[in-house]
């Protein structure tokens, strides 16, 4: 499992995603606090007035959980609290251009495109993971396959009737715009993978 570990690593970094590996969960929620602590605040897109110079920086950090236990969600939150973080589990509409983090559980990862997999049915995870400013996954290790072959079984079981399943592959980007290559042009700025040794 270290080669799989290794070699993820490595594609993962090549499309410009951050990987560290952990530990635990809570090794996993003092990384999120802290990151979201220490980042600049979110400056939003929509100006204050029609008469604002430039755009506003929000007030407060806020990191979106949407689809973690009750008991992940509280030790998250704790570690938030305790770095003046707000946690929200719900209500991604109302923040739309200030969610610095979104925060979650990846199902799968591929080794030859260092790609997680999210099964977002739930429109909240969905949001979560496009409109923060940075997207921090854990993957366990245990869910490291070569390839969306080698995890045909798993895709099935994601997949079975109505379902939305992302394959995120490093931070958005396009090169769309003048064919000038722009991250987080449809999503997050930066893709956080935090390989759990499970």
């Amino acid at each position: 499992m270290s080669d799989m570990k290794e070699l993820f690593c490595e594609k993962a970094k090549l499309v410009a995603a951050k990987v560290t590996s952990i530990k635990s969960m809570d090794e996993a929620f003092a990384y999120a606090a802290n990151y979201v602590a220490e980042k600049n605040p979110c400056e939003l897109l929509i100006p204050s007035s029609p008469d604002a110079a430039q755009p506003e920086f929000a007030e407060e950090k806020i990191m979106a959980a949407p689809e973690l236990s009750d008991d992940q969600y509280a030790a998250l939150a704790k570690a938030c609290g305790a770095k003046g973080v707000k946690l929200i589990k719900s209500g991604m509409r109302n923040y739309m251009a200030g969610i610095d983090a979104g925060f979650t559980i990846a199902d799968a990862g591929f080794i030859e495109t260092g790609s997680i997999v999210q099964q977002s049915n739930g429109e909240e995870l969905r949001l979560a993971t496009m409109v923060s400013e940075v997207h921090i996954a854990v993957l366990p290790a245990s869910k490291i396959f070569e390839d969306s072959i080698a995890a045909e079984q798993l895709l099935l079981e994601l997949m079975s009737g109505v379902a939305y399943t992302a394959v995120i592959t490093g931070p958005s980007r396009t090169a769309d715009i003048e064919r000038t290559l722009a991250i987080g042009a449809h999503g997050p700025l930066e893709l956080h993978i935090l390989l759990l040794e499970d």
